[in-house]
């Protein structure tokens, strides 16, 4: 039979995202995928679906969706937030099963930003470029969802999920990122500075990049650095002196200096922020 998700609210934003599409930066397409990996990854395992299956990302919250045809399996990772079935709270980091007909709505995040929709079998929306992943600042991959979209949904393979629960993450508290300096450190007059300031996360934040406010760098050199290739996890310093850290939807050249770069298990971290919250940061040895 066949098993769709019919969307009735998108809050935000919702994405489809797998993985990413690696191996493309060369033609200017970067990896783009799921903005923090391990909520997707845990999503994916807690399911029995291979770790890149396609899964719906929701920022804020916001999302309804009718399970259309059979029903499924289904569990939300990421930041923790209410999850009902037809008004019946199931919470988040639960598998729960959404029959044919049902309701499955996301409020907004008890802390964090970004939640994970998993539904056992995954999304199988078009592939581009070997991926299913929205590209929001290329523009490559699925558009962000509508209402009244279907997402066609995957067969279940022969393994069953083992867990009914599984860990939320601690998104309260003080963020302190691990970082290595970067290749352009002294580009900048006070590139400690990273280290010894408190930075706020500012409402210029999305998939693209976080820009931090509350401090500016002073630059220490005057000529223009050539375009070279950018990565997630660096902390690019613009002429204004306020740094953007890179997240999943980051361009893949740049022409600002790169002072340091958030250890990449962390970015999954920084993708939680939301506009407001406190940020620090500590230095790291390269590996």
């Amino acid at each position: 039979m066949t098993r769709a998700l019919r969307v009735h609210a998108v809050g935000s934003l919702a994405l489809v995202e797998d993985l990413g599409r690696p191996g493309h930066a060369g033609v200017g397409v970067g990896r783009s995928g799921a903005a923090d990996r391990a909520a997707l990854r845990q999503v994916n395992r807690v399911l029995a679906n291979d770790e890149g299956a396609a899964e719906v990302e929701v920022t804020s919250g916001g999302l309804d969706v009718e399970v259309v045809g059979a029903g499924s399996w289904c569990c939300v990772t990421g930041a923790p937030c209410p999850v009902t079935v037809d008004g019946r709270d199931v919470g988040s980091h639960t598998v729960f099963f959404a029959g044919p007909g049902t309701r499955v709505r996301l409020g907004t995040p008890t802390a964090g930003l970004r939640s994970y929709l998993g539904v056992r079998g995954g999304v199988v929306s078009e592939e581009v470029l070997g991926s299913r992943s929205t590209d929001v600042m290329a523009g490559v991959g699925p558009r962000p969802l509508e209402v009244g979209d279907e997402l066609p949904l995957g067969t279940p393979g022969d393994r069953f999920p083992d867990l009914d629960t599984v860990p939320a993450p601690d998104l309260d508290g003080e963020v302190v990122l691990r970082a290595v300096r970067g290749p352009r450190d002294g580009w900048v007059r006070d590139v400690d500075a990273l280290v010894t300031a408190a930075w706020e996360v500012t409402e210029r934040s999305n998939r693209v990049g976080m820009r931090l406010g509350g401090h500016a760098f002073t630059p220490a050199r005057d000529e223009q650095l050539p375009s070279e290739g950018a990565w997630r996890g660096a902390v690019q310093v613009p002429p204004s002196g306020e740094p953007v850290l890179f997240l999943v939807d980051h361009p893949v050249t740049g022409g600002y200096p790169v002072v340091a770069v958030v250890v990449d298990a962390d970015v999954d971290r920084a993708a939680q922020l939301r506009p407001g919250d406190t940020v620090r940061f500590r230095w790291v040895a390269a590996p």
